[in-house]
């Protein structure tokens, strides 16, 4: 019992990138126990992957359409998920430099549709997949991750990473390298998986572009996300500085605690200039240092 309270309270203090490889990880042994569960009692498991990975036929995506979602934190084997996530904690923490973990889940969520989108049309446009198209499905976070890791790579592309056997190697080269091997696999055995990094690919590079302009394209579904999110939040009944609801003068020690909970929100804004610039502030928080400014 010991083991799973230090799990719950490790995801609970950690970032969005742990919580990220936690989801993963999570879904990858759920289904794997289902799995062994039915195949003990010579029952298909098939349907349990039918059910969450995206298939490649239009029809069957119309009556599936969670599985853009699902997909991207489903992986059937172990050496899948185990290469996924150490790419998603390398690159994740050198996002997390450029970043913030809001822009790292919103990337993640919109490499992943990326990804499907072009695996979709791809098997729907080119003769080559016809054959393939009624029974493929499209499983793991690669397409995800290789937003990431293009997003990274734009940002900062000359710094770099040190890879066993090779050396110190600059980010631009090993996005470079990816997208390249995606490229010459889209004929391969894997072809549904490459042509999703090629998505998952062109949405990172889309969001550095973007964000030079001054466009988040992160924005918007993470506006959804938080909106998602209060809805099943418990409401906090909201203290004005000048005094209570009822109408009465603050104590002094209604007042301390009220400043003291200011300071603790100032601190936290300012942890995070340190750690990530000024860029990664949000609207609110921008403004709350703003007005703290002005006591």
């Amino acid at each position: 019992m010991d083991f799973v309270e230090k799990i719950k309270q490790l995801y609970r203090q950690g970032d969005a990138l742990t919580r990220l490889i936690f989801l993963n990880v999570a879904v990858f042994v759920l289904v794997q126990i289902v799995l062994i569960s039915f195949r003990l009692f010579n029952v298909s498991a098939d349907s349990i992957l039918t059910w969450l990975a995206v298939p490649a036929d239009l029809y069957g995506l119309l009556n599936r359409p969670w599985t853009i979602l699902s997909y991207m934190f489903l992986h059937e084997k172990f050496f899948h998920i185990l290469f996924n996530m150490f790419a998603l904690y390398w690159f994740g923490k050198l996002f997390q430099m450029y970043f913030n973990d809001k822009q790292l889940v919103a990337l993640y969520l919109l490499g992943g549709f990326g990804g499907a989108l072009f695996y979709v049309l791809a098997y729907n446009i080119f003769p080559l997949f016809a054959p393939n198209v009624a029974f493929s499905l499209l499983l793991g976070a690669s397409g995800s991750i290789m937003a990431i890791i293009l997003a990274v790579a734009f940002r900062a592309p000359d710094m770099e990473m040190r890879l066993m056997f090779l050396g110190a190697i600059k980010l631009k080269y090993i996005a470079l390298f990816v997208v390249l091997a995606s490229f010459f696999g889209i004929t391969s055995e894997n072809a549904g998986g490459e042509i999703a990094h090629l998505g998952g690919a062109l949405v990172g590079y889309i969001f550095v572009v973007s964000l030079r302009s001054g466009k988040d394209i992160t924005r918007g579904l993470n506006r959804f996300i938080d909106w998602m999110l209060g809805m099943f939040k418990p409401r906090k009944m909201k203290i004005k500085k000048g005094g209570a609801q009822t109408g009465r003068k603050m104590t002094d020690a209604e007042y301390n605690v009220n400043k003291a909970r200011r300071m603790e929100e100032i601190d936290r804004i300012l942890d995070k200039i340190k750690t990530s610039g000024y860029e990664s502030l949000t609207a609110e928080e921008k403004k709350r240092l703003f007005d703290q400014s002005k006591n």
